[in-house]
């Protein structure tokens, strides 16, 4: 008797045919294998496995077969997908009951997956990139005109005046609720809010007068192209002039610097314990001498020089360290189903492979779409991978509901943290390779 699951498999198998270049009939019945010399009674040999196709096909052909092979797009694949996107339950219990054949093999799936989340992840990094340079080119066309610096002076007018409405406001509602207080001292309440409303129209002057230079500046376009070109050359500098000497010490030995404006931002930098050496001399820690602090600042600085090869590095490594995340998933299935004595390390790992193939999957579909579609994409895959977890559990081990929530959260903190982790100390890693 024919089984739903054999009518699906020859269904996809014949929906394949339709995408896959179909084979010509056998016609060498009785000839020699070439590899062995068994006679043949199809197109592979029941003696050593060999095909007895002649190989010899069309550019076309060799290109459609370079992508089968790598993706395995055949009646497996369609198997799979659904499975994998929908029902990562039932997925998951044919592999661990040993439903494998009608499958395409799980590691294969995560290989691919993860080849597909780092090209994502390339494209949409280079795009974000290649926009930003397109609006700053749109921008120096703006103002190359008069018209473009004029309109560009009345934002910058506009925003100046908003701004200042918003601190006086602030500065006066604070000023209000300081004079609510008992035995509150008026005159330096006074004094505060009249020092308040100084800065807030001196940035505005400023402003202003930033607005009026730039409508009247006939090289606006020629300083702003040069300004962008050169920011991240001004931002290396910054690092390494950098000094460390009044670090504040943190609770682990490590050295933190705080208000450090790298190209307008504000950021933190911290170095490791070992990094300090103290001078007898002037009796501190001398930060500033250290060659580990001075390579590091060094690292720093050609990383934002040219983060185009800080992006090669980091890739280069990427999908090595990602790896790592199997045994980190496939030991927290172990650790949540330790009373389940039927299950073993392999078969959490093949459920691993599934739970990350969907998630790099989910991902670099993401990462593909238009930054205008971003927040909804990933709004609905960071909802959708717990679901997915969820759903693994209830039809893969067969958990209580109460149970499948409790497992898939820690299950799924396990992972968020430990990519959050890798991907920390991978930059780092890359960092110390520049």
């Amino acid at each position: 008797m024919i089984t739903g699951a054999e009518l699906e498999a020859a269904a996809a198998d014949s929906a394949g045919g339709y995408i896959r270049p179909k084979k010509k009939p056998f016609d060498h019945k009785g000839d020699a294998c070439k590899n062995c010399g068994t006679p043949l009674e199809g197109w592979f040999c029941h003696s050593c496995g060999q095909s007895a196709d002649t190989h010899h096909r069309s550019i076309l052909h060799l290109m459609w077969e370079a992508i089968e092979g790598m993706f395995h797009l055949d009646g497996r694949l369609a198997n799979t997908l659904p499975l994998l996107f929908f029902r990562p339950g039932k997925l998951a219990k044919d592999y661990m009951e040993g439903r494998i054949v009608r499958h395409v093999p799980p590691f294969r799936t995560f290989l691919v997956a993860l080849l597909l989340f780092i090209f994502a992840a390339e494209h949409a990094i280079h795009g974000l990139r290649h926009e930003q340079e397109l609006k700053e080119e749109h921008e120096a066309a703006q103002l190359a005109t008069p018209a473009g610096r004029k309109a560009k002076a009345d934002e910058i007018r506009k925003e100046a005046t908003e701004n200042r409405a918003e601190r006086l406001k602030d500065a006066a509602d604070q000023r209000d609720e300081n004079l609510k207080e008992e035995g509150a001292d008026k005159a330096k309440i006074a004094q505060e809010y009249a020092d308040d409303v100084k800065k807030a129209q001196d940035r505005y002057a400023k402003s202003m007068a930033e607005a009026q230079a730039l409508q009247d500046n006939p090289n606006a376009a020629e300083e702003a192209l040069a300004k962008s070109r050169g920011r991240m050359s001004n931002a290396a500098k910054q690092v390494r002039d950098l000094k460390l000497q009044d670090a504040e010490t943190l609770p682990n030995g490590q050295k933190k610097l705080t208000g450090v404006t790298l190209d307008g931002t504000q950021v933190n930098v911290t170095v490791p314990p070992q990094a300090n050496i103290h001078d007898s001399a002037k009796g501190h820690t001398n930060l500033d001498s250290n060659e580990t602090v001075k390579g590091w600042k060094q690292n720093l600085a050609k990383a934002i020089e040219n983060p185009d090869y800080y992006l090669l590095v980091l890739f280069g490594w990427a999908h090595r360290l990602a790896v790592l995340l199997l045994p980190i998933t496939g030991l927290s299935l172990a650790l949540v189903y330790l009373n389940k004595r039927q299950y073993f390390i392999y078969d959490h790992l093949l459920v691993a492979t599934n739970l990350l193939s969907f998630s790099f999957l989910v991902y670099a579909v993401c990462m593909v779409l238009p930054r205008s579609a971003w927040p909804a994409a990933f709004g609905i895959a960071g909802l959708w991978g717990p679901i997915n977890l969820f759903q693994t559990m209830r039809g893969g081990y067969g958990s209580s509901i109460f149970g499948a929530l409790l497992k898939t959260w820690v299950v799924w903190t396990i992972g968020v943290t430990s990519f959050g982790v890798l991907m920390v100390g991978l930059m780092v890693f890359t960092l110390s390779q520049m």
